[in-house]
């Protein structure tokens, strides 16, 4: 077994890895970046939309694009591609890794996990029917027509309106195919508002909401599915019909990926890793950033984290002594998800908040300390917050809700 040490070990080299090297480089430590694909980039390599950068770059940009200028940014850095990590040791700060150039044992000073996330089968969504060729996940179908040059089928269904959803709506009916429509089960959308007028009014792709799959047909080779009205998450007697299709992409969401990590690391109950306004886990030398802390809809935020996580854990890796936490956040009414769970209030810090059902004109308020109004609070859209530790309490316990205007 061959050995191998570094300062800073980044694990995944997609938007929020790429980050992570960022900001571990420019405090001028060693660092090393496990991959298992063949290069860096992740799902940027393969959504060839616009959308990307605005934040970052200031202009938008296709997802090859913002993974070249990305990488421009970087210096010398080493890195270990098609690699699989077997095991993480946080005890003894060593993890081991199997690739074709063999296994390695790697010691690190400070480990920042950017593994993304993965998408949910279609199976988990227990629907009844065989599952033949044709059922794809949105990723699956977008890698196959991006970037193998292939076509999943003729006609296609799509269930649930996540936005890799909605994009592939758009490119499979750019490829002509034809899309019969988005079926979501929720009373409201899934992906970005942006998403829905470029990717289906402007297509003319019908979004059915309350509508879901109830019945997968054909063996061999999907031939349909059969569709049916929902209320309350449960089917509505006498609303199905059948659907004639070959092909079936779902985009029924994303789960964090810490499976190395689950038994040592607190997650939240969205099985994402619960980290500090310094991307700290509960580890003190272990940081985590992007999609496998809380599912982002755009991919600067992940790798504006990436950069606070490298940046922190090449600190920690030189011998510096981060601050205590002195908050714990917690989610109160209408509140969804957060991207922090606790906070250090020593520097101004940047909050993803998701609402569990869309709203008005909404407030959020840190216990009682109103900190934003939103115009519109819809689940698909994060809401980014400033807090600022001059001007709110951010110590003790913290409760962040989201009430609509009318109902205070």
């Amino acid at each position: 077994m061959k050995k191998l040490k570094y300062d800073v070990v980044v694990l995944g080299g997609g938007a929020a890895g790429m980050g992570a090297i960022n900001g571990a480089l420019s405090q001028n430590v060693s660092v090393l970046l496990i991959e298992r694909e063949a290069s860096t980039g992740g799902v940027l390599n393969q959504c060839i939309h616009n959308g990307f950068g605005v934040h970052v770059f200031k202009q938008e940009l296709s997802g090859p694009e913002y993974h070249e200028m990305y990488m421009e940014k970087l210096s010398r850095f080493d890195a270990m591609y098609e690699t699989t990590v077997l095991n993480v040791d946080v005890k003894s700060n060593t993890l081991n890794t199997i690739s074709i150039s063999g296994v390695y044992e790697i010691k690190y000073g400070s480990l920042v996990l950017a593994t993304g996330a993965r998408e949910r089968p279609f199976e988990a969504l227990r629907i009844p029917g065989y599952r033949p060729a044709g059922v794809f996940t949105a990723g699956l179908a977008q890698h196959f027509v991006n970037l193998e040059n292939r076509l999943p089928g003729h006609k296609a269904v799509i269930v649930g309106s996540g936005d890799i959803g909605l994009i592939m709506a758009r490119r499979l009916t750019l490829e002509g195919v034809e899309v019969e429509g988005v079926y979501e089960i929720m009373p409201y959308q899934g992906g970005l508002t942006r998403n829905i007028v470029q990717c289906l009014d402007d297509f003319n792709i019908p979004l059915h909401l309350s509508t879901s799959i109830v019945e997968v047909h054909g063996k061999d080779r999907l031939e349909g599915v059969t569709v049916a009205k929902f209320e309350n998450g449960h089917p509505v007697r006498k609303t199905e019909r059948f659907v004639k299709c070959d092909t079936l992409v779902a985009s029924v969401g994303l789960i964090p990926e810490n499976d190395l990590v689950n038994e040592t690391i607190e997650l939240s109950d969205g099985s994402g890793a619960n980290v500090d306004d310094l991307m700290r886990t509960n580890i003190y030398n272990v940081f985590a950033a992007g999609n496998n802390v809380c599912i982002h809809d755009l991919v600067d935020f992940a790798a504006v984290e990436g950069e606070i996580a490298g940046k922190n854990a090449a600190h920690v890796a030189k011998g510096k002594e981060l601050p205590e936490r002195m908050g714990i956040l917690k989610k109160g009414e209408g509140v969804g998800l957060l991207s922090t769970k606790y906070t250090i209030a020593a520097e101004p810090f940047k909050l993803f908040v998701r609402v569990k059902k869309p709203m008005g004109t909404t407030i959020l308020r840190l216990n009682d300390q109103k900190i934003k109004t939103v115009l519109a609070a819809k689940p698909s859209e994060m809401i980014e917050v400033k807090m600022d530790p001059s001007r709110y309490n951010m110590k003790g316990n913290l409760i962040l809700s989201a009430m609509e205007v009318d109902k205070i």
